[in-house]
């Protein structure tokens, strides 16, 4: 079976949460990223950031980007999962919280991210692989 630690992202970038939202956004333009995930000093994870919550709840509200630190918006608990969860259940997940990336988890610590992007990528040409197989399997039984 599957897990995440296999089809993730894992050179993923956390903004720690006493940056800026400004240089949370540059991050983003560098990486060309919508999201980041916001990590603690203590490498784990305490929040999830998008360009639209620095739009609505910083530049809307009239706040400078410059002075906001990541962690005035790290609030709730983030969704995420963790490296050795079955794809199956990474699925479920984003299907759940209807949410298309999901920061990766290993010993409580930040380790990289899983989009629905990665799975469809790696996670289709198994499901192919492992059709061709017992297809193959099949035929060879069959002769």
């Amino acid at each position: 079976m599957s897990v995440v630690r296999e089809f993730m992202t894992t050179n993923a970038w956390c903004i720690p949460e006493d940056q800026t939202l400004q240089d949370a956004a540059r991050k983003m333009k560098e990486l060309d990223c919508g999201s980041l995930p916001i990590c603690g000093n203590d490498g784990k994870l305490s929040g999830f950031i998008t360009d639209r919550d620095i739009v609505i709840k910083c530049l809307a509200e009239g706040k400078d980007a410059r002075e906001v630190r990541a962690s005035e918006l790290a609030q709730g608990k983030p969704y995420w999962i963790d490296a050795d969860a079955s794809i199956d259940e990474c699925i479920r997940m984003m299907e759940e919280h209807q949410v298309r990336r999901l920061p990766v988890i290993s010993d409580h610590k930040f380790v990289g991210i899983i989009s629905q992007g990665d799975i469809a990528r790696n996670y289709t040409e198994d499901r192919v692989g492992e059709l061709v197989e017992h297809i193959s399997a099949k035929e060879h039984m069959a002769h």
